[in-house]
């Protein structure tokens, strides 16, 4: 019996201690329940501080989708023509333009004839900077266009009026008129973002309005991305994961503060999420000759830059790797007059350093043509300052339309029509460098070039073994081939980014 007992008062202190220590670890992991007192004094948490220190992405979006805009820009052209062949907004299946169209034969569907006319329609974004009605998108996506409407607030549409582009920074500057004042979105400053940080992309990809996605700046000062020279000195891009898509183009990136800090404007098709914005500083910098001139003049020096390296301060006897390194000097051109010669070093410009090409570029475009500007320059291990009078930097990268149509024999004879090349193709096409040709445009549902398998879009690098650099070159191996012969084009296709050769045979 006294066993018994005190076998039984063992496990009743057994038990008393385990309900304490459960008790005690349940209090420590919070899975007590309230009490309604507690319920009651505890205060009810706001969106905002929903994750400690991340921001509310639907506050932000909530004050910036009234100052973003959905543009379309329209072109009237005859049947077998395009302005750009890239239309992800035309009437039909959106989708379209990456997988082509239904049966693959490079016609779309409901094409009107080669003599009648048609609209073409191609959309993007762009976001309102003022409250009488500016607004800001990329050049590209009005490039050319007939007519621009912007629709605001997915309800009232406008036509716009092209105030002013510029290619080179791929920008451009619209204007409604509104009878109520419009909500602007705030510019912020893009020289201090930082590598990670929270940023938010607001656009109408693929159509689908006012698309919201969120990532951090990838990488800023990205430069590179186009094969043109006249552009790619001015490129200077953030990159960012936040999802861009065709029809992004010309929308705001905006930081945590609900601030612009960039214009989105191109993505890296082979990737996933390697977006790149054109940085709000360098808009603001061009924004007022846009609104007064309807384009930006900038001065010109006439030289090859490079940065300095650690090879080239030791053969050229400098002390740092600061400074421009000058590669070449365009003969009667500004620099040349000064007396800057090749393998010079330009350290500052009106007294101001040059860390690299970058600020030199950037100061010198910033300047008036005919402006004066002192050069210090490293010559053979000795400073001395050079004085040079800028010149007018020309617009080299598409100031002029691409060629509607190609040559009519090679309409008529293969059914395809062609244009050449332009620097806005190959960007927004993610085109590399060292592809050139001509690119079709228009192909004949019922012709030998479809059943050889060209599409719109692709690019004819060669004919029998020739680059073709022109429609008229193109035009005249098409014409003299006889009934019978075969044309070897050598085609790269943009969409498979793969090059073959398409045998077309000369029926007539």
């Amino acid at each position: 019996m006294e066993k018994t007992t005190k076998r039984a008062l063992s496990f009743s202190a057994l038990i008393a201690a385990a309900v304490v220590f459960g008790m005690v670890v349940a209090s420590s992991v919070n899975i007590t329940p309230r009490s309604e007192a507690q319920h009651e004094a505890t205060p009810a948490s706001h969106p905002r501080a929903a994750v400690a220190g991340a921001p509310s992405f639907a506050d932000i979006a909530q004050e910036a989708m009234p100052s973003v805009v959905s543009i379309t820009s329209t072109d009237i052209v005859k049947g077998g023509q395009n302005r750009r062949y890239a239309n992800p907004f035309g009437d039909g299946d959106p989708f379209e333009f990456f997988f082509g169209p239904p049966g693959g034969g490079g016609q779309r569907r409901g094409q009107q004839p080669d003599d009648e006319e048609h609209k073409q329609v191609q959309g993007g974004t762009g976001f309102i900077i003022s409250e009488d009605g500016y607004i800001v998108t990329n050049n590209h996506v009005i490039e050319g266009a007939d007519k621009i409407e912007v629709r605001i607030n997915n309800k009232e549409k406008y036509t716009a009026k092209l105030i002013g582009r510029d290619t080179a920074t791929d920008l451009a500057l619209l204007k409604v008129e509104t009878k109520q004042r419009l909500t602007p979105l705030p510019l912020g400053d893009s020289e201090k973002l930082r590598v990670g940080e929270w940023v938010m992309a607001i656009g109408d990809p693929l159509a689908f309005d006012k698309t919201v996605t969120v990532g951090v700046v990838s990488a800023k000062q990205r430069s590179g991305l186009t094969a043109d020279p006249a552009t790619r000195s001015f490129e200077n891009y953030i990159q960012t994961d936040a999802a861009i898509n065709f029809g992004n183009s010309g929308g705001p990136l905006i930081n945590v503060n609900g601030e612009v800090i960039g214009i989105n404007t191109a993505i890296f098709r082979p990737a996933q999420n390697i977006g790149f914005a054109v940085p709000v500083n360098t808009l603001k910098t061009i924004l007022p000759q846009l609104r007064d001139k309807g384009k930006v003049t900038r001065g010109f020096l006439g030289i090859n830059i490079v940065n300095v390296d650690a090879d080239r301060a030791a053969a050229f006897n400098l002390k740092t790797e600061d400074g421009a390194f000058v590669e070449s000097v365009e003969p009667g051109k500004p620099a040349d007059k000064a007396g800057v010669k090749p393998g010079d070093t330009i350290v500052k410009v009106d007294g101001v350093p040059v860390k690299e090409t970058r600020d030199l570029i950037g100061y010198v475009s910033g300047k008036a043509p005919g402006s004066k500007v002192q050069l210090d320059v490293v010559r053979d291990g000795k400073e001395q300052t050079l004085t040079a009078s800028l010149a007018e930097r020309k617009d080299e990268s598409g100031g002029k339309e691409p060629e509607k149509a190609g040559s009519d024999d090679s309409h008529e004879r293969i059914g395809i029509q062609v244009t050449e090349l332009t620097p806005q193709m190959r960007q927004m096409q993610r085109i590399k460098a060292d592809v050139d040709g001509l690119v079709v445009v228009h192909v004949k549902e019922v012709s030998p070039a479809a059943d050889a398998g060209i599409q719109e879009g692709d690019i004819i690098t060669q004919v029998n073994g020739q680059k073709v650099g022109s429609t008229e070159d193109f035009g005249k191996i098409v014409g003299k081939a006889k009934k019978g012969d075969y044309l070897k084009l050598y085609v790269f296709h943009p969409r498979a980014n793969v090059s073959s050769f398409a045998l077309v045979k000369i029926d007539n």
